[in-house]
This record gives C-alpha cells, structure tokens and sequence, in this order.
C-alpha cells in the first residue's frame, strides 16, 4: 500500500504515534508518506521529522496548517489532495481534529479511502460552548464521509460514540505502543528532583493543580519538582510557582527529549484534567520510573487503580506523592512489575500490524467503502 499520514503538529504523542505507524508499516513492506504543518515545533520537530525520514519513502511535506479553523483550510485540503494524488495514494490516514478535517476531505474527494484516529482532539470540547460547538457538529459530519476510525484506547472510542457518533463505520483500537529496546530501566540523575512532570504547559494538562499540591507538601517537608515541556500556559505557571512560595523548588527546562527529561525526577507525576491514552505513561512503565496520574481517559488501560488519583483535586495528589516519596522501595518494585507488563501488552511492532490489518480489511471491502 501506498500510504499518507497527515496531522498538524509534529512534536507530541500524536507524532509519537506517527513516527512509531511509518517504522512498522515500512518494515512491514508498505510505503509511507506524511504532511503536517510547517509553522509549529521549531528545531525539535526538525530533529525529529529527521529521525522517521528513513521510513518514509513517499516523502515528509510541510505546510501552512493553522490550529484553529480558517480560509487557510481550503488551500491546505487541496495542496493534500494534489499531493496524495500525485503519489498515487491508496489509503489516507488522518490524526487529531486538524489532521482528521484534512485528510478525510481529500480522500474523499480523490475517492480513496480513509481513516481518522482523534487523539483526543475534539473530544476535549463540550456541544453547548463555543468553539465546542463548531468542532463537535464537524466531527458529526466528517464521520459519515470517512471509511473507518481506529481508537487507541477504549475510553476514547465510547466517549466518541457518545458525544458525536461512529456514523455506522468500521472502527477498532488499537493501543499504542514501544518497541523492545525503549524498556530499559532508567537512572535518575544524581540530582533528580523528587517529581517530575512532562507534557505541555496547557490547563487541561493540570499542571496547576500539581503546583498547588507541591506547595501542600511542602508545608510538610522540602520537596524539589522538574516541569518539563512548554505550551501556551507556561508564563501563567511559573508564575503561580511563584505565588505558591515554590520558586527556588520548582524547575521549567522546557521541552526535552523523553529519554533525557525521565533522568531529571524520582517520581512521575501526570496530573491532567482529560487525556486519551499518553506515550508518557508507557514510557515511565518501560524505564520503570514509578508514576502516579489522573484517573482520566485511557489511563486506567495502562495503571493500576492505586496508582490513579481523581483530576483537579490538588488535596488528594497531594496526598499520593506524600505516600510514594514516604516508601520508595514499594513503588520501585511495583514500576518493575508494570514495566513486565507493558511490555507484553503494548508493543510497537503488534500496532503497526493491528492498524495496517484493519487498512487492508477496508481495501477490501470497496462496496461498503463507496
């Protein structure tokens, strides 16, 4: 098969995601092809476009793709479809709410088909607010032109049959996955903060609430704290580190590379208010960093209930961290544990595998597709 993926951002868990499709559908013969935006990651998505070009045989093209809707989107959905054209493309593969708008108009109109995997995206959003309506009656429509979804996690596919509706296509999860040589335990520095947290600096990632749990625990002993990312809500953070009396305990090294940014802590804490099924977590459970997050999404499909704390309740994370910093040798053996599991239920090459499956069982079915 000849196939394309398109997407907005090319740092993150979606291009994780990415990056992790081209190198199994590539090893597994097909050709692979991507589009995303030109104007977001800077150096960091440079470098890492540059690691997955080996697996790309179709090429990587960058454009002009703006987060929120515009009359760039019409420009941006023809520049894909003459380029999926002149590939001669057999299967798009559309990622996020952007990637997703995208990809299934273009396929749609070359008359090829096509698949959408949300990441979250649109599902963050509510039907009564706005811009939440606008995204939300999107996805309804473009789920009855599209061929099939793939879901990485269960959470997402019934909160998107819920909220918008599969529209009577084929759809199926498929987990996310690392490949063999990503589980190996991981070493703290010999300055590693107690926690750490990496993600971006957005509200819905609360990381706010876990500044304000950091200062509950340091009224009752000295606690250090790595943030690692950035984002749109990164001034606002820093700022409330400061309100909270948490300056010279709290770090912001900005974004790091996964490998580097799981060194810098001794306990990883995700404290997000929404998620869909976050690499962060599988790849702490690959280096055995323990990690503590919030009971949302498809989280609970990778932890253990007494290693979920409920979102926004900065009291109760509080309380968490205090029991994990309190026996360290209890939560080291039980990372170890949920390492050997992870690497039996979610693996990278058994994704690539799944999704290109349920490509060829579309492929397959042409009257149903039409």
């Amino acid at each position: 098969m000849k196939i394309l993926h398109v997407f907005r951002t090319p740092v993150g868990g979606l291009f994780r995601h990415v990056r992790d499709l081209a190198r199994g559908q590539s090893e597994l013969g097909h050709e692979v092809g991507v589009i995303c935006d030109s104007t977001t990651g800077g150096q960091v998505a440079s470098d890492l476009l540059a690691s997955v070009a080996p697996y790309c045989s179709l090429g990587m093209e960058r454009i002009g793709i703006s987060r929120l809707p515009g009359f760039g989107d019409l420009s941006a959905i023809t520049a894909i479809k003459k380029h999926a054209q002149k590939l001669g493309i057999n299967i798009i593969h559309g990622h996020g709410a952007k990637g997703g708008l995208y990809g299934r108009l273009a396929a749609w109109s070359l008359g090829v088909p096509s698949i959408y995997t949300p990441h979250g995206g649109s599902l963050h959003y509510r039907w009564l607010r706005f811009p939440g309506f606008v995204f939300l009656a999107s996805e309804w429509a473009l789920a009855r032109i599209g061929t099939g979804m793939i879901f990485v996690c269960e959470f997402e596919r019934q909160s998107f049959a819920k909220k918008i509706g599969l529209g009577g296509k084929p759809n199926t999860v498929v987990h996310n996955g690392l490949w063999p040589d990503e589980f190996n335990p991981v070493k703290p520095d010999k300055d590693a903060a107690d926690v750490l947290y990496m993600g971006d600096m957005r509200h819905l990632k609360g990381v706010d609430v876990l500044l304000k749990a950091l200062a509950l625990v340091a009224r009752k002993r000295k606690i250090m704290a790595c943030l690692v990312g950035d984002g749109p809500d990164s001034a606002v953070f820093k700022k409330l580190a400061e309100t909270l009396g948490l300056g010279t305990f709290v770090t912001f090294p900005g974004r790091l590379p996964t490998a580097q940014a799981l060194k810098r802590g001794r306990l990883l804490v995700l404290p997000s208010r929404a998620e869909s099924f976050p690499y962060v977590v599988l790849e702490a459970a690959a280096g055995r960093v323990p990690v503590i997050a919030s009971d949302v999404g498809g989280i609970p499909e990778i932890l253990p209930e007494k290693n979920l704390c409920p979102p926004d309740n900065p009291e109760a994370l509080a309380r968490h961290i205090e029991m994990a910093l309190a026996i360290p040798a209890a939560i080291a053996d039980d990372a170890k544990a949920l390492s050997e599991t992870a690497g039996t239920s979610f693996d990278a090459r058994a994704m690539g595998r799944n999704v290109t499956a349920f490509y060829q069982q579309l492929l397959m079915a042409p009257a149903r597709m039409h």
